[in-house]
């Protein structure tokens, strides 16, 4: 594979089982890619820093309340960690690296570095995939708590994730067990993809979307919106060949699309040129 060095150790991270995907590592090598420079072991190494200074933060008996509040006065009083609130969109936001540098991050990244510390901890915590808004949880039976990264660590209960849902949804929301099931490593990483995506998107970076998207089918190789998408970029960018495999073989993954007759317009289209 002819990929950028970032590329390729991102690839060879996630290709192993699902439990032995190291995120924060996974993670530098997304960034690794937007800066090629990057030393991902110096960032480790300021991980296990934190890390070792909120140890001598905890107290003696580890209750999950007691050791989040630790971590949250660590991270959001001590070190000034905060969500970017002002400027949501910034792609530095999804940048491990620039998450630690400039303390500030969106929800997903936050969450990432709270796990990160918490592993280094010994206290398991999950990534939840909450409809809207990211957020982790201590990864122990019954638990009943979840933490908002980024709302400086805020603590939440079932009826206060509901609560977030009707404002997500201006409407109440029953919170279902599909809305709090804990995220695999795989689904963390296109997560954080799919949100550089849209920004790169919106900004009309396509070949960042394109990158964006290919790490995405690195993790899922049959997803088929994201074929799609990967040929639409391919269009636009005027790689027709390319163009033209994807969108067949998203058509042939799901020949009832409802697109289907805009991107057999553009097969046409792409047919007439050669491509």
């Amino acid at each position: 594979m002819d990929f950028h060095q970032g590329r390729q150790y991102f690839y060879q991270e996630i290709n192993q089982p699902d439990d032995q995907i190291d995120l924060g590592v996974a993670a530098l090598y997304i960034a690794q890619e937007e800066y090629p420079r990057l030393d991902p072991a110096e960032y480790l190494s300021a991980l296990d820093m934190m890390a070792a200074e909120v140890v001598e933060r905890l107290p003696a008996e580890r209750y999950p309340l007691r050791v989040i509040q630790s971590l949250n006065q660590y991270l959001y009083d001590d070190l000034g960690f905060s969500g970017n609130s002002s400027n949501y969109y910034d792609p530095r936001n999804s940048f491990l690296n620039d998450v630690i540098d400039r303390r500030m991050g969106i929800p997903i990244t936050l969450s990432l570095l709270y796990l990160e510390i918490a592993k280094r901890l010994d206290f398991s915590m999950v990534g939840i995939g909450m409809p809207g808004h990211f957020l982790i949880r201590p990864d122990f039976e019954d638990v009943g708590i979840f933490v908002d990264a980024f709302n400086r660590g805020e603590i939440l209960f079932e009826q206060d994730c509901e609560a977030r849902l009707a404002q997500i949804y201006g409407r109440p929301v029953k919170l279902q067990s599909g809305f709090v099931e804990s995220v695999t490593p795989r689904q963390f990483l296109a997560r954080m993809l799919t949100n550089l995506k849209l920004i790169y998107i919106n900004s009309q970076d396509l070949p960042k979307a394109l990158a964006a998207v290919e790490r995405i089918l690195m993790l899922f190789p049959d997803a088929p919106l994201e074929l799609r998408d990967r040929g639409l970029f391919y269009y636009q960018l005027g790689d027709w060949g390319q163009a033209r495999e994807d969108l067949e073989s998203y058509l042939a993954m799901i020949p009832n699309a409802q697109d289907v007759t805009t991107i057999r317009r553009l097969l046409e289209q792409l047919r007439m040129r050669g491509g």
